[in-house]
């Protein structure tokens, strides 16, 4: 299947008094056609810089970057930021974590989704106001001219996010980043949100990279799944395949943390114990070791690199699940 977006050997690192601190490192990345990818990890695994930097909106003197990043055919790591904004809207998109910080507080929601059908589409202000109006509609919003005429703090968390999204589609781009898209919404409203990303990535015909920290929203929404850990790809295989064949103990390991309906009341939820390695001080060997339960001694001496499990699968693990140490450890 043709990629869309190619990503190679992508590297950020951000210059902090600590020191250089590399967010992402070496990540390779195809995102099909059509296809849906879900990006998963716990949060500064580096999913977010990653999604960022391939659209290249990340800027400023303290930002590094290196790699390629090729998008229907463009390399555009080799464009300044305003060839790359040339992109935006009718090429990548982006849903971002906060509804509440990325809307503008003080423009009603009509002329924050119409700006981009003039800027990108030449669209006039009525024809800009109207199709806005057909986009808020279409995210399932009722009463449209009447959104159209308010401000993001007079609607809901999930009214907020649909708005996002409406905007985010406007000028019908062929690939979307959603970003945490149902942070902070009921599971009702996640459910609804999720339905319908899915229902505008068909009826669209683009693709969508979802990220998050949750393994069980990239379950049913997704084609294929990446997982990262500080800053690297440790896993990555089809969506089924992962599930019924996961090899990296850190994907385990966020598997078991997610809330389960039939486990019992007073059960402590599994958590993934210690923290993250300091990304301006990596450790030698597995970034995970540390907190890993099958850790070897050889796990924190070296860093394994991808192998390749069949079937389109990529772990990165000295004793995946399944392994004889694996299995003694279990």
């Amino acid at each position: 299947m043709t990629a869309l977006l190619s990503i190679k050997d992508l590297v950020v690192r951000f210059r902090t008094p600590r020191g250089l601190l590399e967010a992402v490192r070496g990540v390779n990345l195809d995102i099909p056609a059509g296809a849906s990818v879900g990006i998963v990890g716990e949060s500064g695994s580096g999913k977010t810089v990653m999604s960022r930097a391939a659209m290249g909106l990340l800027s400023g003197s303290n930002v590094e970057r290196s790699g390629s990043v090729m998008f229907d055919g463009q390399e555009l790591s080799s464009l300044d930021s305003v060839q790359v904004r040339e992109y935006f809207g009718t090429g990548m998109a982006m849903i971002f974590q906060d509804p509440m910080t990325a809307l503008n507080p003080v423009r009603r929601i009509g002329t924050q989704i119409s700006e981009g059908l003039r800027v990108r589409l030449g669209m006039s202000k009525k024809d800009a106001m109207k199709r806005s109006a057909e986009l808020l509609a279409k995210v399932r919003i009722p009463d449209p001219e009447a959104v159209l005429r308010k401000f993001p703090y007079q609607l809901s968390g999930g009214m907020r996010q649909r708005v996002m999204i409406a905007t985010a589609i406007a000028c019908n781009p062929k690939l979307l980043f959603a970003d945490e898209p149902t942070t902070a919404l009921d599971v009702t409203v996640q459910a609804q949100i999720l339905n319908l990303l899915a229902d505008l990535r068909k009826d669209l015909g683009m693709s969508m990279v979802l990220v998050t920290h949750d393994l069980g929203v990239v379950a049913n929404n997704t084609d294929f799944v990446a997982v990262m850990y500080a800053g690297e790809i440790v896993e990555m295989a089809p969506t089924t395949e992962l599930f019924a064949n996961m090899k990296m103990p850190y994907t385990e390991a966020l598997l078991k943390s997610i809330p389960k309906i039939d486990a019992p009341t007073e059960k402590r939820l599994p958590v993934i114990e210690g923290r993250l390695p300091n990304p301006t001080d990596r450790p030698e060997g597995c970034g995970f070791a540390s907190r890993c339960s099958y850790a070897q001694d050889k796990c924190r001496q070296d860093r394994p690199e991808l192998e390749d499990a069949g079937n389109g699968h990529l772990y990165r693990c000295w004793y995946p699940l399944g392994s004889t140490i694996a299995r003694k450890s279990s």
